[in-house]
């Protein structure tokens, strides 16, 4: 074994068999690990999010009653909705799946792209953030290194997200807990502790909204609420992760969905509401180079030798959660990149899963972007968090109107509560998208802009991509149906192929047309040389045939049928045939494998396949197709065999 796959293998781990019936098992999430591994996201925004807000309110802290009520209730609404989405789309997708079913296929191409925006971006605030609350509690004199740290934290992150998804979150979650534990105490200790003011905090907080009103006007007193309620929008995001990953949760996978959006939801919202209350009681008031969530711990738990050790804990928990929170970037990012492989907006290889079935591809697509995006902005989360918290917006809103037109559309075959369900999909979607319009107005020319502007262009990248693809599928459906000959009849005494003799191997593929070109160019260039032909396809385990048994089943159906079909089309002319087959989620691999197999019975043997030639061959093209002749004919070049590559043009 060399070097380079001692050092995968020491740092990824041992191949997973996507045919064991028990993996299935082995990689999906029970209700507590989902809440770990695709809620910290959301919890984590408790460390910034209701902070945005309080500051936002100036001097008129008393609002601050309504923005934690409103808080806590939009938590909920946004997770009743996504409860609906978890129902109708139990395979997964979430929004994006949403709004391409329900609103259209450009419409879910404006959600996944978001989406995709949104995720890298979760990375990049999270670490940033994380690696502030780190630093400072160190001196400053090491904040020269800030930047560097963040950089090792991000691909420190994409390593243990590479040996798996259950692997990663189980290494996780005592910052999880550690973090949920403690601050849920704090936050009943320090509203237990001035219950006094508790009492009178809501005829207090009426009377000087009154006053305030009588001063500006409710209307100005509106905009306040809104502007403040926009800004803390952060604390919202990460509650679509569960609907977009639920073809990883365990069976009844609609159960456990439910149960992650649940634990989500009470979580959130008592933390995010708990911890504003905690501002409002406490009168905390900003001090520079601090968060608010240091000030207001540091006055419930005191200047002890103790209360500075737990606070330190605190700090440090609410560090490690939002690195944590990182991670659910990891998690849900590239399974909505695979979504959308799957439909051609972007390259088909993100469809693609490692020997450790995790979406390799993604991870390592948004570990870099994330990168990118922390080295140019420096690391500052004030820039990076007006960046973040607006896409999620537009996933939500798109989500939750194609929710209002599903039951619009269902009435009379949906349930009884059809209207209820209507009223509070129209209900949820008029609040998140009236955030959205407040959120862009408010931080659009402060770095708003760049999002939407970032956004736009990967929608017009999957554009292009998607022409590209439609195209050459439309060709090779023609040269399938040119090229495709019917087979008369199956010969009852089949030619057995003679191993001393001639063999041409042929690598088939999804295309009928493809293989049938091989096939005929070889007879055409070597006529009657070869005795024997030997047919070899791969049957690849991707994103959309790991979801269940019965799609492994069909890939497997469909790989045999396409063998068979050229078997039985060499017999039918007296030509010697057999095929060979193989399953895994690295096509090279086993195709190396099952030549390694044949050449050992078939000595005399050469290999053939077809590559498509484009008329402008660039790095674009070798990105969206596999170039998998190529990196074969190496693989067996290095072996001594030979490998022919036919020319196919496109």
């Amino acid at each position: 074994m060399s070097f380079s796959s001692k050092l995968k293998h020491y740092l990824i781990g041992d191949p997973l068999n996507p045919f064991n019936p028990n993996i299935l098992r082995h990689v999906s999430l029970v209700a507590l690990l989902a809440w770990v591994g695709l809620g910290a996201d959301g919890l984590s925004s408790s460390c910034y999010g209701p902070e945005e807000a309080f500051v936002a309110l100036g001097t008129h802290q008393h609002l601050a009653l309504y923005i934690a009520l409103a808080t806590a209730v939009t938590v909920f609404i946004i997770s009743l909705g996504y409860n609906q989405v978890i129902e109708l789309f139990p395979s997964g997708g979430g929004g994006y799946k949403v709004a391409t079913e329900l609103l259209g296929s450009y419409v879910g191409l404006i959600s996944g792209a978001a989406l995709i925006v949104d995720y890298i971006l979760t990375i990049a605030v999270s670490v940033a953030s994380g690696t502030d609350q780190f630093f400072s509690l160190l001196p400053k004199s090491f904040l020269h290194y800030k930047l560097f740290a963040e950089a090792m934290i991000l691909v420190m992150l994409m390593i243990i997200n590479l040996r798996g998804m259950k692997e990663s979150i189980k290494l996780l979650m005592p910052i999880f807990l550690g973090f949920v534990v403690i601050h849920f105490a704090l936050i009943v200790y320090g509203i237990a502790i001035h219950s006094k003011g508790l009492v009178g905090i809501i005829p207090d907080t009426i009377h000087e909204t009154k006053t305030l009103a009588a001063t500006i006007g409710w209307l100005p007193l509106l905009v306040i609420l809104l502007h403040a309620y926009s800004l803390g929008s952060g604390t919202y995001t990460g509650l679509e992760a569960v609907s977009n990953n639920v073809n990883t949760l365990s069976e009844p996978r609609v159960r456990t969905g439910k149960w992650t959006m649940f634990y989500m939801a009470v979580s959130l919202s008592f933390t995010a509401a708990g911890i504003m209350l905690l501002y409002l009681l406490w009168n905390t008031i900003p001090v520079p180079g601090r968060t608010l969530n240091a000030i207001v711990f540091h006055s419930i738990l005191g200047d002890s030798s103790f209360g500075k050790s737990l606070l330190f804990m605190v700090l440090a928990l609410e560090t490690g959660l939002l690195l944590v929170a990182a991670n659910t970037g990891f998690l849900a990012g590239p399974r909505v990149l695979a979504n959308m492989a799957v439909d051609s907006w972007v390259p088909n290889r993100f469809r693609h899963l490692s020997t450790r079935l995790v979406i390799q591809n993604g991870l390592i697509v948004f570990g870099i972007s994330a990168l990118v995006i922390l080295l140019w902005s420096h690391g500052r989360v004030s820039l990076l968090v007006i960046l973040y918290s607006i896409n999620v917006f537009i996933t939500f809103s798109l989500s939750l109107l194609g929710l209002s037109v599903y039951w619009a559309k269902h009435r009379s075959k949906a349930s009884p509560r059809w209207r209820a369900r209507l009223a509070f999909s129209l209900f949820a979607f008029l609040i998140t998208s009236s955030i959205l319009c407040v959120t862009l107005s408010t931080k659009f020319e402060s770095g708003g802009w760049f999002t939407v502007m970032i956004t736009c262009a990967v929608v017009g990248l999957c554009l292009l991509i998607k022409k590209h693809y439609i195209s050459i599928n439309k060709k090779l459906a023609e040269l399938d149906a040119q090229l495709k000959q019917p087979i008369i009849e199956k010969p009852i005494a089949p030619v057995i192929p003679d191993p001393q003799q001639p063999t041409a191997v042929i690598f088939v593929g999804k295309s009928c047309g493809v293989g049938m070109h091989t096939l005929l160019c070889v007879l055409r260039v070597f006529p009657r040389y070869f005795k024997n032909f030997i047919f070899v396809s791969v049957g690849i385990v991707d994103v959309e045939s790991f979801t269940a048994e019965t799609t492994l089943e069909k890939m497997q159906r469909e790989v045999s049928e396409t063998l068979e079909y050229f078997v039985d089309y060499c017999q039918q002319y007296g030509m010697a045939a057999e095929s060979y087959s193989a399953f895994g989620t690295d096509t090279v691999e086993k195709l190396t494998q099952l030549a390694e197999e044949i050449g050992e019975k078939y000595p005399n043997c050469i290999f053939f396949a077809s590559k498509l030639i484009f008329e402008h061959d660039n790095w674009i093209t070798r990105i969206l197709h596999n170039e998998t002749p190529t990196t074969l004919q190496r693989y067996l070049h290095l072996q001594g065999k030979e490998l022919m590559i036919l020319p196919m043009k496109i």
